[in-house]
């Protein structure tokens, strides 16, 4: 290979899961992800918006997650993020429940909606506090019986991964995202990428790899995304800004109105004493009169 590639930069990414050729990859991959979940295997996928060289090449590729149906009428969106921000987690709720309701035609029966799986793989960690690398989030109560198996929302981190032997396909899949800018066929790969599936990926590395318009396509897109990523950084640091603004506003306001407290409670102690005072003055006058009226 002449170049190293990222398998994470968005529009190989969807090369490699999104390609009507690749197919058996995606099948794969969401077996590996999912398979615990779902209640049946994979056996095939009809990729709804395929992977087209031609929108990647001239129209720089937009749209950039991978979305299909199984042979059960499952759905499935797949997107790589290599950027935190604060406003993903409700971008993912609403991604999956946009791709969930659009099911329904007008007239359309509630029990004609099929499970709906949202996996996102994520370059920078979402959750930051525990070690999982693997989330998944479903429709469940406290006690953590489900509602609805209708799916959910899976979050693969890349940055807590680590595995010193691949054990399993899931484990083989983010091994190969996590590592796979490192990869060159042109020497020889480690143990874990001897599969016909991680051979194949790696075919789909070598084509951005070795045709100039397509590895100078993705050079750019990398650049956008680096770009981007930072973009993102600066609207947290904003908002983070913003947050301790107002944090500290609201201290303001509390102190004064503490103050404004202490003012009022100490001008009501003052009207109580004054309020005393004057009872004992009058109280002082109506002995003074009594004790004229018995010396008169």
């Amino acid at each position: 290979m002449k170049h190293n590639i990222d398998p994470k930069v968005d529009c190989v990414f969807k090369a490699l899961l999104g390609k009507e050729e690749n197919s058996n990859l995606l099948v794969h991959f969401l077996n590996a992800v999912l398979g615990a979940e779902l209640s049946e295997p994979i056996v095939s996928v009809v990729i709804i918006n395929p992977y087209n060289d031609k929108e990647f090449l001239d129209d720089k590729l937009t749209i950039v997650d991978v979305k299909a149906n199984d042979q059960s009428g499952r759905i499935y969106q797949i997107e790589v993020q290599l950027a935190y921000y604060s406003d993903l987690p409700a971008r993912m709720v609403y991604t999956w429940g946009d791709i969930y309701c659009k099911q329904l035609q007008s007239g359309s029966d509630f029990a004609n909606l099929k499970p709906t799986y949202s996996i996102w793989l994520m370059g920078k960690n979402a959750i930051k506090d525990d070690d999982k690398y693997v989330h998944a989030y479903k429709l469940r109560d406290e006690a953590g019986k489900l509602l609805t198996d209708h799916g959910g929302i899976w979050l693969l981190e890349l940055e807590k991964f680590s595995a010193a032997h691949v054990e399993n396909e899931q484990e083989r899949w983010l091994q190969f995202f996590k590592t796979g800018n490192s990869l060159n066929d042109d020497h020889e790969l480690p143990d874990w990428m001897n599969t016909q599936e991680m051979r194949q990926a790696m075919g789909t590395l070598r084509q951005f790899s070795e045709k100039d318009k397509n590895y100078f396509a993705y050079q750019a897109r990398q650049n956008y995304l680096r770009q981007q990523m930072s973009v993102y950084g600066e609207l947290d640091a904003v908002k983070v800004r913003e947050q301790e603004a107002l944090a500290r506003e609201q201290q303001v306001v509390a102190e004064r109105d503490a103050i404004a407290a202490e003012r009022d409670a100490v001008a009501l102690r003052e009207q109580k004493t004054a309020l005393r005072e004057q009872q004992a003055l009058e109280e002082i006058e109506k002995l003074k009169a009594l004790l004229a009226e018995k010396n008169s």
